[in-house]
């Protein structure tokens, strides 16, 4: 059954572009549409909309206004369904001729933040963005009403969904590759063993853009309550703030600049426990985390209390006082490796592609109309 798989943008990284890597390989027959392709040769053959030919591709935000308008006069194909793996506007998608009229279906990473959750999310906190997103709402509402079908990545974003766009959605967690992070790393670099030479024995890690929303100080703020070093790996703006309250609270931290997949996956296996303390509408890396067999102090907010399970693969932070991060930290290092990675493999890439393809299966056999929450 022909169709097609239509993204954002395509990046080098990310974990929406792990996505549409597996739903890629899930659907191999499917043609591949994006904004622009910005992948560095990790996606090919996908098509590109118009704004991939002018500067805007190199501005989300000076782009975004345009965005809506970009993804309803997509070329005519002829296709049996439309999929749609969305963050932001890419569920707007209509294309001419027979696909315009073919059942479409969204795998939502989240309803875009910036626009109906800007308080998780920085870029949508600016006076402009608050305006912009106030004209949007409305249209993305609307543009939401058309798919026959949602899939969530986790039962948070399932609420966010039925709160903004007023639908039921299918919990569809994302695919997690759980092989590559239980074996262990053979092919560091001779750099990357040298950072690792240069780690402390036991040390609490972070992981994550360095951006304020990402709460980072969080993991500091947890290596001084149990007077564990700390390592954050990443890299971005925040970082000299971070550093600063490093030296504040005089625990000792280590920064790793933007490790490959390689090294992250020995920061993992090497860890006494991953702090992840934002509040993500899934998050990948404490699954991947577990995956290695290492803990993980997670917030009980969002999408991270739908892996980690509290006492048993790490510990839920509801309040981050210091007492609290005392005892989440003693929960967390008691953890079972073996069970970290039994409840990894709940979230591996063959369950995802099981659920995803007798989704869409399933789905396409009947255009129902939508299913607005009532």
């Amino acid at each position: 059954m022909s169709g097609i798989l239509v993204h954002e943008w395509l990046a080098r990284h990310g974990g929406s572009e792990n996505v549409f890597e597996v739903l890629s390989q899930a659907f191999p027959d499917a043609e591949r549409f994006c904004l622009w392709n910005d992948s560095d040769g990790r996606f090919r053959g996908v098509h590109e909309t118009v704004l991939a030919r002018t500067p805007l591709r190199r501005s989300k935000a000076a782009a975004l206004p345009f965005m809506p308008s970009v993804w309803r006069h997509l070329p005519r194909r002829d296709a049996e369904w439309v999929l749609c793996s969305s963050h932001l506007f890419a569920h707007h998608a209509r294309f001419r001729g027979a696909a315009r009229d073919a059942p479409k279906l969204v795998y939502a990473h989240t309803p875009a933040r910036y626009v109906w959750a800007p308080e998780l999310d920085g870029r949508g906190s600016g006076m402009v963005a608050r305006a912009v997103s106030g004209l949007l709402k409305p249209v993305d509402r609307k543009r939401a009403a058309e798919p026959v079908s949602i899939a969530a990545n986790s039962a948070f974003v399932a609420r966010r969904i039925a709160e903004t766009w007023k639908r039921e959605a299918t919990v569809i967690h994302p695919p997690v590759n759980v092989s590559a992070f239980a074996t262990p790393v053979t092919d560091l670099t001779s750099a990357e063993h040298e950072i690792l030479a240069g780690l402390p024995p036991e040390f609490l890690l972070g992981v994550s853009r360095f951006v304020p929303y990402k709460r980072l100080d969080r993991v500091i703020e947890a290596g001084a309550a149990v007077g564990v070093p700390v390592v954050l790996a990443g890299g971005g703006p925040d970082e000299d703030r971070l550093r600063a309250l490093a030296a504040e609270v005089r625990e000792p931290a280590m920064f790793v600049q933007d490790p490959s997949s390689r090294l992250l996956a020995a920061l993992y296996r090497r860890a006494h426990a991953l702090v992840f303390p934002s509040v993500e509408d899934f998050g990948i890396m404490p699954v991947e985390a577990m995956a290695s067999g290492t803990p993980v102090v997670a917030n009980a907010v969002g999408g991270t209390s739908e892996s980690v399970v509290d006492s048993v693969t790490g510990a839920l932070v509801h309040d981050w006082t210091r007492s609290e991060l005392t005892s989440a930290v003693e929960r967390a290092v008691g953890a079972d490796p073996n069970a970290c990675v039994a409840r990894a493999l709940e979230f591996d890439t063959s369950v995802f592609v099981d659920r995803i393809t007798d989704w869409v299966a399933t789905q396409t056999q009947t255009r129902g109309a939508a299913s607005p929450i009532s």
